[in-house]
């Protein structure tokens, strides 16, 4: 048995003081004498995030328009996409570069700059979102845009800080449905796209850090997830309705005008967006009867929850890739990972599995062992040429997956 462990450690729904004075100094860092700077620096981190290069992608847009016709399902994970990874099939790179792009577009439009007065929304009409970004003509529309609320329970001094510190509700993507007939033609069915950041706000990085296990819902006991992403999934305000409840009545609601006719939602997203992606699966696939094939794209997620999560989810149908850069430590976090395939030996099995088993027992108790779920496409950024920096950021960079993804 193999302990495998991340640097995250639980954080309880209040504020701690470690969590206070860090927010305190990015307080001190946004009120600086160079104001400038600052939001130079917040804008450095947007394109830090978010930057995209179109000529990295031109090899594998190549063969974007590539007909998928009946082996839609295939590509969206029917049979585990058996055949299709190693090596890439280029019909599915090419394809999970596209939907790479919906992920490039959300992060673009968020508007990171704590001295706006429209920070943390999306800077751009639905209409025009794609353009502006960008992403150019994809064929789909948006027809709703998504806000993740944090639910940490917030101190009273809150309400004096800066906006940018105390901002409960953000703009964390959108649902777009494909309109274009030849797209449609093209993919074989009519595909929903739900597509989400990541971790953007003061608020959503103080979630992150609540890596302690709860269960998914009060009927689910045994299927448990991370406590922060839970939060920022189902938590509300007076005046912004739950994540949950806009995913849900949008889904309805294409259901309801498009149900006659073959259908899939592509859920997708970069790190804590990665993350959402999963709950949202979760959620459609095991609540709703007679769903619509649910795919995950996801790419740079951390673990979301433990193996009773995993089965529900194996068993709902629901079909999960993610894309994982092994260079990538947020990938290995939160928790732990207990595998029972990695013995040494056979003569020191016996001992082994009674100190490991202590372990896990210790483990389980504290609410940290964690599962990974799906299938994994696995990319190095240490073996890429083109990769000049491989520091933590980069190696979790969006932009750096879809290179490697590229296979640049």
């Amino acid at each position: 048995m193999k302990l495998v462990f991340g640097a995250v450690r639980p954080c309880t729904p209040t504020i701690s003081k470690n969590i206070v004075a860090t927010m305190h100094y990015y307080y001190a860092i946004a009120n600086n004498n160079n104001k400038r700077g600052s939001c130079e620096l917040m804008r450095n981190l947007e394109i830090s995030c978010s930057s995209l290069k179109h000529s990295a992608l031109k090899r594998g847009l190549a063969t974007q328009s590539a007909k998928l016709g009946k082996r839609w399902m295939e590509f969206q994970g029917l049979n585990n996409w058996e055949g299709l990874l190693d090596p890439l099939d280029d019909g599915l790179r090419s394809e999970i570069l596209r939907y790479g792009q919906f992920v490039e577009a959300a992060y673009r439009s968020f508007d990171f700059d704590p001295e706006s007065p429209t920070y943390a929304t999306c800077r751009h009409p639905r209409s025009s979102l794609f353009t502006r970004t960008g992403v150019g003509e994809t064929g789909y529309k948006i027809t709703r845009n998504l806000k993740a609320t944090c639910g940490v329970q917030l101190p009273r001094w809150i309400d004096r800080a800066p906006t940018w510190m105390s901002t409960q509700s953000s703009w964390i993507g959108y649902v777009a449905v494909c309109q274009d007939q030849r797209e449609i033609q093209r993919l074989g069915r009519r595909d929903v796209v739900i597509s989400y950041r990541g971790t953007a706000t003061c608020l959503e990085w103080v979630e992150n850090l609540r890596a302690n296990l709860t269960n998914v819902g009060p009927n689910q006991v045994g299927s448990m997830v991370e406590s922060g992403f839970l939060s920022l999934y189902t938590s509300e305000t007076a005046t912004c309705p739950s994540l949950q409840k806009m995913v849900r009545a949008e889904i309805e609601r294409v259901i309801e005008m498009y149900g006659d006719e073959p259908l899939s939602f592509t859920i997708t997203g970069h790190s804590l967006g990665a993350a959402l992606a999963t709950l949202t699966a979760y959620d459609i696939t095991t609540t709703r009867e007679n769903a619509p094939m649910v795919t995950v794209i996801s790419f740079g997620g951390p673990r979301v929850g433990n193996k009773g999560f995993g089965s529900r989810l194996e068993k709902s149908g629901t079909r999960i890739l993610r894309i994982v850069n092994s260079e990538d430590v947020i990938t290995k976090v939160p928790g732990f990972v207990f595998r029972d395939d990695d013995m040494a030996s056979k003569e020191s099995a016996h001992v082994a599995a009674g100190i490991s088993g202590w372990v896990q027992k210790c483990v389980e108790d504290m609410q940290w062992v964690y599962a990974d779920v799906g299938q994994e496409l696995r990319l190095s950024s240490r073996v890429s040429p083109y990769l000049n920096k491989r520091d933590m950021a980069t190696c979790h960079d969006l932009k750096t997956y879809l290179q490697l993804v590229n296979g640049l």
